[in-house]
């Protein structure tokens, strides 16, 4: 057993200091045939340890039904074959750019306050989850080093018994490693995110000696250590692919090991944000109140350890500059590609109604719409019915407090696609009329002020200005299809209709592969199940990774939850090998 701490300007391992050079990878993010592979790659960058998040709706999508918490243990028992150590940062809110930030859409209370409420859930699910932990602890033979204390607080809020209540929290339920928390390099942030007696750390993407000296103004002793350095970004649908100069990011890097600091690299490998769990941010500078901004499926970051597993050139720079620092391991053998390319024939389509009654949940009918979290939809689409009374004559249909997209129809017809930005329909609507809007959440707001905020129709439906009641609606979740078995489909209609459709592909030589999307709109994909995540025709992204153990020798089904237009006259869909140049899903082709 070993013995980790911090000491007055190092941490210690047994009493002889050591630097930590960690990496990100989220064990929720890469399928979990695949840690290994990505865990030697971050040796061989030259890293002696991996950080993870937790994020909590993943793991309890309803009250009580807490699932596979286990994964996080298995997960840093991969990490100690790798012989890395381990920081966990288990929030309760992560960021990461996850859907709602990690919390559950299901959450009461107000979130990451001393709301006894929230408290309460907070405890209990710690309660849940911290065995994962506690028992991998350094001191009791495991690789778990460090744990961090919540996120990011002090860009958010200033409740410090909040804090306080959370490091007690972990301590009494066994944490006995050292506790930290990492913030901004501002003074607000660090004095509103750090607490007493626990060490705090920063977050940047360049200028390491000024970001240190400022902590060091309000932590004069303890050892300096940047949280996340940012050595790439994120990409939002509709926005650039977004990329950061390798020889920049290696510049940074090594500034930072300079200073005589630690460092955590966001991310050493991104990942992939199946099943629809990507988050949103909000435009609008510094109080993050503009325009939603979808994050794509792609959690590629622009890393040194590309999507697929590979090294980029920034792996290189930074191995280079690590080498000084520390033993580099050779790099593992390169994972399986796909071996020879195939198009997916697709044989049966069924519409999102037929969809909807046989997989939604139940109907809810009442005089305002209800919001998803009403209708417990996390990831998914739920359906507005409204009838517009009369006869009268047309006037224009608003839909107040829209998030995020809403399909249109009157009367059977599509009469147009409403955003946030755009919420009345181009052509008036006289009555009678039977309206419905099939509204998708396209990420909940995982940073700033408006995190937590509702999904769906939050407002109302306005005929000019009379609200219209009677409002019917009914939600389908994303995972009601992971096994769609049973379904009814017909044939596939020739004008490419929303709707699910069924395909199949024979695969030779199973590996990891990129499935392409020509003329495809706006939807998710499964592929035996496993949902790669949203495509969405705006781009940049423009195919989807799928990872090699989700493919099979021959057979491998494909469904596709189209929900604007697929191509007309007869989808297309090609699942083809990675391009040994660089195929990053992320950016355009």
């Amino acid at each position: 057993m070993s013995e980790f701490t911090t000491g007055e300007s190092d941490f210690l391992l047994d009493g002889r200091p050591v630097r930590l050079l960690s990496g990100a990878l989220h064990y929720f993010r890469v399928h979990e045939a695949q840690w290994g592979h990505r865990l030697a790659m971050l040796r061989a960058m030259g890293l002696n340890c991996v950080e993870t998040y937790v994020p909590w709706n993943l793991h309890e999508p309803h009250p009580g039904d807490v699932r596979d918490v286990q994964a996080l243990g298995r997960f840093l028992d991969a990490a100690r074959e790798a012989g890395l150590w381990a920081i966990v940062r288990p929030g309760p809110y992560i960021c990461a750019e996850w859907e709602n930030g990690g919390l559950p859409h299901w959450l009461k209370g107000h979130a990451r306050t001393s709301d006894e409420v929230y408290l309460g859930q907070v405890e209990r699910w710690f309660g849940r989850l911290l065995p994962q932990v506690v028992a991998r602890q350094i001191d009791r033979g495991g690789p778990v080093l460090m744990v961090q204390v919540e996120n990011e607080y002090g860009s958010y809020g200033s409740d410090a018994g909040y804090l306080r209540w959370l490091a007690e929290l972990l301590r009494a339920q066994g944490v006995t490693v050292p506790l930290c928390t990492s913030d901004g390099a501002e003074d607000h942030m660090l004095s509103g995110g750090s607490v007493p007696g626990v060490l705090a750390t920063v977050n940047f993407g360049s200028g390491a000696r000024t970001a240190f000296d400022v902590l060091r103004r309000y932590r004069p002793d303890g050892p300096l250590m940047c949280m996340e350095f940012w050595c790439g970004w994120f990409d939002h649908w509709g926005g650039e692919h977004v990329v950061r100069d390798a020889v920049d990011a290696a510049a940074t890097l090594r500034e930072i090991l300079e200073c005589g600091a630690s460092v955590n690299l966001y991310m050493a490998h991104g990942g992939t944000n199946f099943a629809g769990w990507a988050g949103a941010n909000r435009g609008g500078g510094a109080l993050h109140d503009g325009p939603l901004e979808p994050d794509v499926t792609s959690y590629d970051y622009d890393a040194p350890i590309d999507e697929y597993g590979r090294p980029t050139e920034k792996f290189w720079r930074f191995r280079e500059v690590l080498s000084a620092y520390g033993p580099v391991a050779e790099l593992p053998p390169a994972p399986a590609v796909l071996g020879a390319p195939g198009d997916v024939g697709v044989a049966g389509w069924a519409s999102l109604a037929t969809v909807l009654e046989a997989r939604g949940g139940p109907s809810v009918e009442g005089p305002v719409p209800p919001g998803f979290e009403e209708l417990d939809v996390d990831r998914g689409l739920v359906r507005y019915e409204v009838t517009v009374p009369g006869p009268r004559q047309p006037y224009p249909l608003t839909v107040r407090g829209l998030r995020d997209l809403a399909v249109v129809y009157v009367d059977g017809e599509r009469a147009g696609v409403l955003s946030e930005d755009d919420v009345r329909l181009k052509e008036p609507v006289a009555g009678h009329a039977r309206v419905e809007l099939w509204v998708e959440s396209l990420g909940r707001v995982n940073y700033g002020p408006r995190s937590g905020e509702g999904k769906g129709i939050t407002g109302g439906l306005l005929h000019e200005r009379q609200f219209l009641h009677g409002v019917r609606a009914r939600g389908l979740r994303l995972d009601a299809l992971d096994s769609p078995a049973g379904l009814d489909f017909g044939g596939v209609p020739e004008d490419g209709s929303p709707g699910l459709y069924r395909g199949e592909v024979s695969v030779r030589g199973a590996g990891d592969a990129v499935l392409e999307l020509e003329g495809w709109t706006r939807g998710f994909v499964w592929v035996n199940g496993f949902n790669l995540g949203r495509y969405w025709s705006v781009g940049p992204q423009r195919s989807l990774y799928v990872p090699g153990p989700v493919l099979r020798e021959g057979g491998n089904e494909v469904w596709v939850l189209e929900l604007e237009g697929a191509p007309a006259g007869g989808p297309g869909l090609r699942l083809r090998a990675p391009d040994t140049a660089g195929d990053i899903p992320g950016a355009s082709s």
